[in-house]
């Protein structure tokens, strides 16, 4: 009997503390539900504050779980001590690097020299920004790829970052001498109006030793048909070369194969002409970012139409502050909605167009 109730007092001993472990551990669970875990897409820059909070959390469970813990007070407080010197370790050790990108965030917040959905070089990445985070920036390639740069590169490496008003797009090309320049250039500039740019021009950009090198830009006003747009002026100034019999030929062409004084290097055109289709490319590459931009359009007309909505309101009569605030409250939920919205890009969609569809 003595055995039995000395199990019984350990056991209604250390009751409140394995009460108080599940009680944190169901309220850890609770809170990461409600915080992270219907949120799946959730993207990091709203993620992170839900993580640090999750993290306080953690970390009161822990100091409640050791306060609660049967032990003299000397050793509570030396394992209060041991936790603390634990978390100190490690915000050293990773401070620099950690200190470092969300110090870049911040600057590239404040500085803001692009915004989501913008076309981007830096360094050896290119693509357009699908996500800016306090601690990096992601990147949509060409091939369709996520990249996630720190910040710190984004501030130690110069950014070329492509304007939404407008981009020059050119083409460069070799010429043999035997073609009077004056005779190429208005050719280059229908080609380039042939495939939708605005206000061309052309350069002659270098006199080599076997042809002349020509530059012929354009400005596009559409800058999210980037790629298209440099794969329209190659096909549109191969027609127009090939239409007026000017051959593009490199001094490699000459050297390898012997050609006859009336023999030119132009594929012959195919009597049947098919209706060319084919997908845009900029839809399919760039679906996540094509999609940021999209939500970083609606909050920001939303953001405009409730100061819109407030001002209006201070000034509004009595009737017609009940509909005011109504509309209000409504554009309030839908930018709340897209706040928290977790969902993930749209699947591409594949339209059929011509190929000179979009320049």
């Amino acid at each position: 009997m003595q055995i039995v109730e000395d199990v019984l007092q350990s056991m209604l001993v250390f009751l409140p503390l394995l009460l108080l472990i599940l009680f944190f551990t169901l309220l850890l669970k609770a809170a990461h539900w409600l915080l992270i875990g219907r949120f799946p897409e959730l993207g990091n820059e709203k993620k992170f504050p839900r993580q640090m909070a999750m993290m306080g959390l953690s970390l009161v469970s822990l100091l409640g779980v050791v306060i609660a813990l049967p032990i003299n007070e000397s050793f509570r407080n030396q394992i209060i001590g041991l936790i603390g010197i634990a978390i100190s370790g490690v915000i050293a050790f990773s401070s620099t690097n950690i200190v470092s990108n969300l110090m870049s965030g911040i600057l590239l917040r404040l500085t803001n020299p692009f915004r989501t959905g913008d076309f981007i070089r830096v360094g050896d990445y290119f693509g357009r920004v699908s996500e800016r985070g306090l601690f990096d920036t992601e990147l949509q390639s060409e091939t369709r790829e996520l990249i996630a740069i720190p910040n710190s590169y984004l501030i130690s490496h110069p950014v070329s970052a492509i304007r939404s008003s407008g981009a020059i797009i050119s083409i460069t090309l070799s010429l043999g001498y035997d073609v009077h320049h004056s005779e190429i250039e208005p050719l280059l500039l229908k080609a380039a109006e042939n495939s939708g740019l605005n206000d061309p021009f052309v350069h002659i950009i270098e006199l080599g030793d076997f042809s002349i090198s020509y530059r012929i830009s354009g400005l596009l006003t559409e800058v999210k048909w980037l790629i298209s747009a440099r794969s329209n002026l190659s096909r549109c100034v191969l027609e127009e070369l090939h239409t007026h019999d000017i051959e593009i030929m490199s001094p490699k062409i000459v050297a390898s194969r012997k050609l006859d004084d009336d023999q030119r290097a132009i594929p012959k055109a195919s009597r049947r002409v098919s209706q060319l289709v084919s997908a845009d490319a900029e839809e399919i590459v760039f679906d996540k970012a094509e999609e940021a931009e999209r939500m970083e359009g609606e909050k920001l007309t939303l953001k405009d139409n409730v100061k819109r909505i407030e001002a209006e309101l201070k000034e509004a009569g009595k009737l017609q502050k009940d509909d005011l605030k109504q509309e209000l409250e409504a554009t309030r939920s839908q930018l709340k909605e897209l706040d928290g919205e977790g969902k993930s890009p749209s699947e591409p969609v594949i339209e059929e167009s011509s190929v000179d569809k979009k320049a």
